[in-house]
């Protein structure tokens, strides 16, 4: 591996680039990167989130700033994967979604040479909002578990989560069953229980009482959840559709609504048929 503060050379003449900035740098980052681009480049994308402002998901920034053959032939890789456990080479599963059959079979290639196993699908969408929202939920399965709220409330959380983000996805357009695979209730369970989810551990601050700026003040890695709960609020908003955990973590984060009253008003809320 070579390092270079040379972000041209770098892509430059490279056949597979794989883009694994944090959601906020996307837009920055790949398009400066874009006249740097072979025209037969496939672009990877490994990053997960929702842009702010513009409530655009990253297959969506990808054909604003790249040129239209390499953001249509561009590949998107999500899963259930700590990456720690990978550098270990430790076995993991993931999904690679794709428009282009050629270029996700070319991507799924060359990345098989790791230690995991790589499924692909055409929805592109479906993968990228599951790798999102998820990060939102794991954050409330956190403060559960920093409450001491116990198991039974950490899976209630989980499920009705992905009750949550499928509405969400679906409204979107993505297909119902990619969320309950590898990028939906695959890596919603791994961020929501494993002990290195940032996003768990952020959660997990606030239910002991900690506060959001303290916590952050103190963090060397980016939690996604904390923007995409603004996002997925918005979205949600626009779209019609109920998200009352993503409400609640907004409700904590963004809005300064104290942990308890927040998580007793999403406890508390008008019962549901579970299939609504």
């Amino acid at each position: 591996m070579q390092v270079t503060s040379d972000l041209a050379a770098a892509v430059r003449a490279r056949r597979f680039v794989l883009g694994v900035t944090p959601s906020h740098g996307i837009r920055d980052v790949l398009g400066r990167a874009a006249p740097a681009l072979d025209s037969d480049a496939i672009v990877i994308n490994a990053s997960k989130g929702l842009e702010d402002g513009t409530l655009q998901s990253i297959d969506a920034i990808y054909r604003d700033v790249l040129p239209a053959r390499i953001a249509a032939r561009a590949t998107y890789l999500s899963g259930p994967t700590f990456a720690g456990e990978l550098a270990a080479g430790m076995p993991a599963a993931i999904v690679l979604a794709g428009h282009d059959r050629e270029t996700c079979s070319a991507a799924q290639q060359a990345l098989s040479h790791l230690h995991f196993r790589i499924y692909t699908t055409d929805d592109v969408l479906g993968v990228l909002i599951g790798g999102a929202l998820k990060n939102v939920i794991a954050i409330c399965a956190g403060i559960s578990d920093g409450l001491g709220y116990g198991s039974n409330s950490r899976v209630a959380l989980i499920t009705r989560g992905l009750a949550e983000i499928t509405r969400m996805g679906v409204a979107l357009g993505a297909h119902p069953q990619t969320f309950a695979g590898l990028s939906g209730m695959g890596d919603l369970v791994l961020t929501c229980s494993g002990d290195a989810s940032r996003n768990r551990r952020l959660g997990l601050a606030l239910g002991r009482g900690r506060s959001m700026p303290d916590i952050l003040g103190e963090m060397t890695q980016v939690a996604e959840g904390v923007k995409t709960a603004k996002v997925a609020h918005q979205l949600a908003a626009k779209l019609g559709v109920a998200a009352p955990i993503t409400e609640a973590m907004y409700a904590i984060i963004h809005a300064g609504v104290p942990v308890r009253e927040a998580i007793q008003a999403l406890a508390t809320r008008p019962t549901r048929s579970e299939r609504d």
